[in-house]
């Protein structure tokens, strides 16, 4: 009687989506704990280093975490698809959650490292699961949407975090606030077993009315052209990675994702750096580029939305939008280097991740739009790993390419891959569509 009741409710797909989006904003929160109050822990773990000796450690301990996070990408990629996405954000959000409070027990590079580890394995299923998801949950039309929304969560996060522990940090110790931070995805999971009980197709509480708008608009999954439902095509990895079109997911990700991971390692540490900045006054500038890159990524995916609606092809669509993106991402990579004051600089950075985020939604939608639902997850988690790993090679260079605090080459590097991302969407998918078997 109270699924039937709860049937009723329209637009379940929408309180999914909002679940993720949510889980992705507390996953920012977490994560950007550590950059915002490394001014306080530095002083207060390392008194006796230098700036750039305090750089260097951070760099160390944001590498580790990339890595992590790289392989906890294929991972939970694999879990994703064999134990779905219920229990699958159950252990990613559940485990990380752990690892930010245990941050409160650091005592120095070791301790930080290993916490910092756990936290980028578990925080790595955010998503592959967010697009597993998004392919079980949208028709192809609104997934770009869909993968904005939880996209912006990203964004949302950091525009939260900075000011709130900024704020938090006037009465309270570093090692309490992560342990508040922690505590945030715990109750996050109370309202997702709640909800999500199964997959659109069992779930006892969807109208069939959705379910069937959910399925029938799942074009992507109709290899037989019979405009019929079937479970699409989903080939081992083996064969997955034979089609040059996953070759150019993985490469577009590699290419674009050190570019966002440069910003959010570096905010802090550059205002810091460059500007004098403390954790109060980090607290006040640092959240102005995270407005940019929430706005891009709800204009890339209603723009996305919007052209398929129209009638434009997928094809069309995701390669006018993630072109749009990187063409936005480029001067702006080049002004970086002499930006002049702070408020200059945030503003440039907020149009920087603006034309990232457009883009990369609809780079982390291709997975969906090339296979079946049962291989997004682990082609998603390869793109994934290759993307954290470039991203963690460019973080070792950091530390090296601005030390005095000139960051002009780093950002140069980010202008080159923008460049690269897009040659790599344009010539190994010549044509995004849904793909076949080949002998």
């Amino acid at each position: 009687m109270i699924d039937q009741i709860k049937k009723n409710v329209g637009g379940l797909r929408w309180w999914v989506i909002g679940l993720i989006a949510l889980a992705t904003v507390i996953n920012y929160i977490d994560r950007q704990s550590l950059p915002v109050l490394w001014p306080d822990i530095a002083e207060d773990l390392y008194p006796e280093k230098n700036a750039d000796e305090r750089k260097a450690i951070y760099g160390t301990i944001s590498v580790v975490f990339l890595f992590s996070y790289a392989f906890g990408q294929t991972i939970f990629g694999k879990i994703f698809d064999k134990v779905g996405t219920r229990i699958g954000f159950t252990l990613s959000i559940g485990f990380w959650s752990i690892a930010t409070a245990l941050h409160a027990l650091a005592k120095g590079v070791v301790s930080l490292s290993i916490f910092r580890g756990i936290l980028g394995i578990a925080e790595a299923g955010n998503w592959p699961g967010a697009a597993k998801g998004n392919a079980e949950w949208f028709p192809t039309k609104e997934r770009a949407f869909a993968q904005g929304l939880f996209n912006s969560g990203a964004a949302i996060g950091g525009i939260i975090a900075f000011p709130t522990i900024g704020i938090l940090s006037i009465y309270m110790s570093w090692k309490f606030i992560f342990i508040i931070v922690g505590l945030l995805g715990l109750l996050w999971l109370i309202p997702w077993w709640m909800i999500v009980k199964a997959p659109p197709s069992k779930h006892p509480w969807i109208s069939d009315e959705e379910r069937e708008y959910i399925l029938t608009g799942q074009k992507n999954q109709d290899i037989d052209g019979d405009e019929e439902y079937d479970e699409g095509y989903h080939p081992t990895t083996s064969k997955m990675l034979r089609h040059k079109e996953s070759w150019g997911v993985i490469i577009a990700s590699a290419a674009i994702d050190p570019i966002w991971w440069l910003f959010v390692f570096w905010i802090p540490i550059y205002l810091n750096e460059v500007y004098g900045m403390d954790v109060k006054s980090i607290g006040f500038y640092a959240w102005v580029p995270y407005v940019g890159a929430m706005l891009g990524a709800w204009f890339g995916g209603l723009l996305a939305q919007n052209r398929i609606k129209a009638g434009l092809t997928v094809n069309k669509t995701r390669k006018m939008v993630i072109t749009l993106g990187c063409v936005i991402m480029l001067p702006a990579l080049l002004a970086m280097a002499n930006p002049g004051g702070p408020v200059t600089a945030v503003l440039l950075m907020a149009v920087i991740l603006f034309g990232f985020q457009t883009a990369i939604g609809n780079v982390q939608t291709l997975p969906s739009d090339l296979f079946g639902s049962d291989t997004v997850g682990t082609l998603a988690g390869i793109a994934g790993t290759a993307a954290k790993l470039s991203a963690a090679g460019l973080t070792v260079l950091v530390p090296w390419l601005t030390a005095g605090g000139n960051y002009t080459s780093a950002f140069i590097i980010g202008a080159a891959l923008a460049l690269i991302a897009l040659a790599a969407v344009w010539v190994l998918c010549p044509k995004i569509e849904p793909l076949k078997p080949t002998e």
